[in-house]
């Protein structure tokens, strides 16, 4: 073999970790490879008279015509496996070199070891599920100096963490005492350097702006409260290992963050959540860490939970889980706004404000042409005298869809003051800028009230005796009455479970929208898939759709494709790595939200630059 032929052979594989410089590949997998290619690894091993046992990964350069023979005792043990010996091998000048690591205090360490086997080894999921941890604790956001095992360990127990028995635990693992059986809960907290993501959660709902007070229930070390007390915010805190003597007091909004993850007793775990709501006067947060069933398989069972090797206790939740358990606790709902993460409202109306903000578009109005100065009629005089007014007054109009009451436009008095009456102000608007772009916005207002009581319904939220004026005024314009509001979204939310409606609904929304992709299976509509920008170009009745399976994920914030499973009740969202700066961006994340099972599956991919499922055809999509 020349190294031509071993060039264009080695740049062809599709199975293998591809770097930059190299493809690695186990042992496992070199069935999947040229003939060719196995026969000169196999021949250079006898050759070298390495024994068969000393070897068991293989890497290809991509740029030079040699290949390594390494060996990794550990590779299924261990789940970042040491190097123990390398022999390079030089197919040019034919020349090798040795190198021992078994007496080397920082040897190489391998990650990503899925992508090292094909997907029939037996250990593929579980390879992957240590993936899935490292990136979900952003361990891979600078893979510069991970190759090592010292640089590995150090970057590990930065971000908080700590590996026990190859896994990820945060440092927030209680340890348990084996003299007298009790759970020490003075190792509860770990070290950030940013807000952790209940409260990022909160600053991207603009609920961090200085108009809420806030207590953090549990907040150990105090990392967030000292970052918004940076910030100017009136935030306190109490923690029992860290705080014990701080007052518990009660807040606009109170998170318990990690908390309930590391209480041993599920009754305690209840009195935590109700001891956080006892002091919330509008808004609870509560956040646990999520896992799967397999990946806790290689555990001590502990109560409900596990206990490692160390003798540390977590108890890990599932999505759908975490919200049974939050609303059994507080007889409450709970609303997802993130994975692990639930917004718990005792403010009603501003829950109702909450959820109205997630389902509400604005019809923009924006002039094409300047009014026609006809000195002889006293309304377009009056409109060239106090252009702007008008303007301002005219595009609350079109925010609401109906014309706005004293209480809901700031320059009321001297719109009044002006014309007579809002009344009057409204009909010479009507007259002089047209109903056209009125009657769109009233239909967008009306579409966006019914998908929001309909999601309501589907998300068992109680009804309340009492909603805020503004939606009272929307249901007396738009439905004369409250019955016959919810008479409506009951009927558009029963009818996503009618298949042949949801098929011609998506089949006209891929003729509608600016871009989607409508997929065929034997013959027949499948699914359709779009941008998350251009949802809320849909029908009423496919916003119900999406928005009810959003109820048990929550925001769109790393997600950039939709998909709507057509004839089986699923959602599929799929979010990619630099999706608006690349080509082919690589698949990141993909989540199936299950509706009819009330539950959602996470699948978490890794992101090396040149292996991975990749979107090759974006330009269908934006």
């Amino acid at each position: 073999m020349d190294a031509t032929l071993f060039k264009s052979l080695v740049s062809d594989l599709a199975v293998g970790k591809k770097l930059p410089d190299a493809i690695y590949i186990h042992e496992s997998g070199l069935t999947a490879l040229p003939a060719k290619l196995q026969n000169v690894i196999l021949a250079i091993g006898k050759a070298l008279k390495i024994p068969r046992e000393q070897w068991n990964l293989v890497k290809l350069s991509r740029k030079q015509f040699s290949l390594s023979l390494l060996h990794y005792p550990t590779f299924t043990e261990d789940s970042y496996p040491a190097l123990k010996q390398s022999v390079t091998v030089d197919l040019e000048k034919l020349a090798h070199k040795v190198t021992d690591y078994s007496n080397y205090d920082n040897p190489p360490i391998l990650h990503r070891k899925e992508t090292m086997v094909l997907p029939n080894h037996p250990n593929y999921e579980e390879f992957k599920q240590i993936t899935e941890e490292g990136e979900q604790a952003g361990l891979y956001e600078n893979s510069r100096h991970i190759g090592f095992k010292a640089s590995w360990e150090a970057l590990i127990n930065s971000h908080g963490y700590e590996l026990v028995d190859g896994r990820l635990f945060r440092n927030s693992a209680l340890v348990l005492n084996e003299d007298k059986k009790q759970i020490q809960r003075d190792k509860t907290a770990i070290v950030r350097y940013e807000l952790s993501a209940p409260m990022k959660v909160l600053a991207k709902h603009g609920l961090l702006e200085g108009q809420y007070s806030i207590f953090d229930y549990g907040c150990g070390r105090g990392d967030d409260l000292r970052e918004l007390e940076a910030h100017g915010l009136d935030v306190l805190g109490w923690d029992p290992n860290f705080l014990p003597d701080a007052e518990k007091v009660n807040a606009d909004l109170v998170n318990i963050g990690f908390v309930i993850n590391v209480i041993e007793e599920r009754n305690e775990r209840m009195e935590a959540i109700q001891g956080a709501w006892e002091l919330t006067d509008k808004l609870l947060v509560v956040s646990a860490m999520l896992a799967n069933e397999s990946y806790l398989a290689r555990f001590t069972p502990y109560k409900d939970g596990i206990i490692t090797s160390r003798k540390t206790f977590q108890k890990y939740y599932t999505q759908s889980e975490l919200k049974m358990f939050i609303e059994l606790t507080l007889d409450e709902s709970a609303i997802a706004v993130a994975p692990g993460i639930y917004f718990v409202f005792k403010d009603k109306y501003l829950e109702q404000d909450f959820l109205q903000n997630r389902h509400k578009r604005q019809r923009t109005w924006e002039r094409k042409s300047k009014p026609i100065d006809i000195k002889e009629a006293n309304t377009q005089l009056l409109f060239t005298k106090h252009d702007e007014l008008f303007e301002d007054y005219w595009k609350v109009c079109l925010l609401l869809g109906r014309a706005p009451v004293k209480e809901e436009y700031q320059r009321a008095d001297e719109l009044i003051e002006i014309v007579g009456t809002l009344k009057k102000a409204f009909r010479l608007c009507q007259g002089f800028y047209g109903s056209d772009e009125l009657n769109i916005a009233r239909q967008m207002r009306v579409e966006d009230l019914l998908v929001y009581f309909a999601v309501g319904y589907f998300g068992k939220r109680k009804p309340y005796r009492y909603q805020p004026e503004q939606t009272k005024r929307d249901i007396k314009t738009f439905f004369d009455t409250n019955k016959n509001a919810q008479e409506q979204a009951k009927d558009l939310l029963f009818k996503i479970a009618d298949v042949e409606l949801i098929e011609e609904e998506c089949i006209e929304a891929n003729k509608d929208l600016p871009k989607s992709v409508l997929a065929e299976e034997f013959g027949h509509p499948h699914s359709l898939t779009f941008h998350k920008k251009y949802l809320d170009l849909l029908s009423p009745l496919l916003r119900v759709y999406v928005s009810s399976a959003l109820q048990l994920y929550g925001e769109l914030e790393d997600i950039q494709l939709i998909k709507i499973h057509i004839t089986s009740g699923k959602l599929t969202l799929l979010g990619y790595e630099a999706f608006d700066k690349q080509d082919t961006p690589l698949l990141k994340e993909r989540v199936k939200i299950k509706m009819a099972d009330q539950d959602v599956d996470f699948f978490d991919y890794h992101l090396n630059e040149e292996s991975g499922p990749r979107l090759e055809n974006k330009n269908d999509f934006i």
